[in-house]
Formats: structure tokens, C-alpha cells, sequence
């Protein structure tokens, strides 16, 4: 009978290089960590230029899988709309009949509207849309809400701007390397946007709570009290952000602060759109030149 080989490590050379080899990343990824985490607490500015190359390195490997995964989702969803388009388009025939009546009453609203604005001489101001990005990732579960945009300063995007979707606002762009930028969300804990109720205008701040959500605080009067419902869209307080911009949903009644939901969804949208800061702020006087 042949002797039963030996399959300890130390008597086959390619087990003994495999193990050399993760004993090496493993030590070579400790000591990149430690000089990553030495940046980040003595030389922040390094640290973030790292992290944006980081960023801008890896952000078209993740919009490649993210267009990957979106085409993906979209096959279920193109075998429902087949299936049952004919229901689907008797339910729109009936949702156009009722909502014509809709239609033409907001149609009417808006003519009044731009009449008494042209009698008054108020100016309006749109915002300006600088690039549309796609998000390729976000921190759906850290103690920070970030995500990230394929689309940086040699797309026109810089530090301030900010961020919306279909739904709502998404929230402002804090970093921005060459080919990527890092986005704020709402719902982090150091994002507030001054905002404004929609069936009676009352101010409001939505702060965000880190964990998915936004608090609703009342800013200029106490026992306020928030239903339920309530909508909440941006009031343009600070030039940063357009007036009217959705933000956030009340869930649960309550006074002078309530938790609310954004519209915008970070971990399900696709696109983004960066637009410029709504009313930027003028620059600084230059100083005389002494003669």
C-alpha cells in the first residue's frame, strides 16, 4: 500500500507561498490603515484628497455594476407591465377622467398666478441644473449619511451645491474631486434645511436625525402643533436651496418637533441632478490698493 501523502503545509511549496502572501496584505493592509487613520485625525485636507481619489478610482467600476443591477431589476418589471398592461390601461383611462377636471383648474390657477405676478413685478428665479449624475453608491446604515455621485469638477460640480432628484432633495455636495463628488444627505446629523409647510406656509428646520429620517422643529413659535401628513418642501431661506424643492413627510403627529420622511430615497435612486446654489452669495469686497 503507497504511503498516505502528507498534506501539512511546510511540505507543499505553493500552500507555503499562498500563506506567505496573506501574511504580506494582511500586514501591508494594517499599516495602510494605520497611515490613513494617522491622516485623518492630524492632516485632515490629505486625508480628504485621498479619499476622493479613492473615490474617483472607483466610482466607474461602481456605476458599471450599478447599471448592471438597474437592468436587472428592470426585467421583473418589464414581465409585470406586459402582463397586466390592459389593466393597467383601463386604470389610466379612469385616473385621466377624473383628474381633467384637476387639470384644468390648476391650469387656470397658474395663468392667475403669472398674471398677478406680472402686475406686481415679482421676479422669479430658477435654479440652474450644472450636471446629471448618477449616484453609484450611499451609506444606507453608518452613523453618516453620504453618497457618492459619478460626476465632479470637470463636470462644473463644486463644494455647496445642491443635490435633487424627482421626489425631492437629495441634499449638497460637501467634497469634489475630478470625477466624483460626495453628497451630504439630509438625513445626516449635521444637514438642516430651513423649510416651510405647505398648507399654511408655518417655518420650519428639518434636521437630520442620521438614521434614515429628518426632524421637523418649529423655529419662531412654541406648542406648534404638526399633524400627520403634513408636507414639507423648502422655503429658500439662505439661498442655498430653491423654494418649493419636496423634503420631507410628517409620520406621526406631535408638537414643536416630529419625525418626518424624505421623499428623496438615496439607496433607490439612479440619477441625480446637481443644480447651482439658488441665490449665491455675492462676493467679498475687494480691498482698496494703497497708492
Amino acid at each position: 500500500m503507497a504511503p498516505a501523502r502528507d498534506r501539512r503545509t511546510g511540505f507543499s511549496r505553493r500552500r507555503q507561498y499562498g500563506l506567505f502572501l496573506g501574511y504580506v496584505l494582511a500586514i501591508a493592509g494594517a499599516v495602510v490603515g494605520a497611515v490613513l487613520l494617522v491622516a485623518s485625525t492630524f492632516n485632515p485636507p490629505l486625508f480628504s484628497g485621498l479619499r476622493m481619489t479613492a473615490a474617483g478610482v472607483t466610482a466607474p467600476v461602481s456605476a458599471v455594476f450599478a447599471s448592471i443591477g438597474s437592468a436587472a431589476a428592470e426585467v421583473p418589471r418589464f414581465v409585470n407591465g406586459w402582463v397586466f398592461a390592459h389593466a393597467e390601461n383601463e386604470a389610466l383611462k379612469r385616473e385621466l377622467t377624473r383628474a381633467r377636471p384637476l387639470l384644468m383648474r390648476a391650469r387656470t390657477i397658474a395663468y392667475d398666478n403669472r398674471r398677478l405676478r406680472t402686475l406686481l413685478a415679482i421676479r422669479d428665479r430658477s435654479a440652474q441644473p450644472v450636471v446629471t449624475a448618477r449616484l453609484v453608491s450611499s451609506s444606507a446604515s453608518s452613523g453618516r449619511r453620504f453618497a457618492v455621485l459619478n460626476a465632479g469638477r470637470f463636470d462644473g460640480v463644486l463644494p455647496g451645491m445642491p443635490v435633487r432628484a424627482s421626489d425631492g432633495l437629495v441634499g449638497r455636495v460637501t467634497e469634489a474631486g475630478p470625477n466624483a463628488a460626495r453628497v451630504l444627505l439630509l438625513s445626516d446629523a449635521d444637514s438642516i434645511v430651513p423649510v416651510r409647510r405647505t398648507r399654511d406656509g408655518l417655518p420650519a428646520i428639518a434636521a437630520g436625525r442620521a438614521d434614515g429620517t429628518v426632524d421637523i422643529r418649529s423655529v419662531n413659535a412654541t406648542n406648534v402643533r404638526f399633524n400627520a401628513g403634513d408636507v414639507f418642501v423648502t422655503s429658500g431661506i439662505g439661498g442655498l436651496y430653491a423654494p418649493g424643492l419636496p423634503v420631507a413627510q410628517v409620520i406621526a403627529g406631535g408638537a414643536d418637533t416630529v419625525v418626518a420622511r424624505t421623499f428623496a430615497h438615496p439607496d433607490s435612486l439612479d440619477f441625480a441632478v446637481v443644480e447651482r446654489a439658488f441665490m449665491p452669495l455675492p462676493p467679498p469686497p475687494s480691498l482698496p490698493t494703497a497708492p
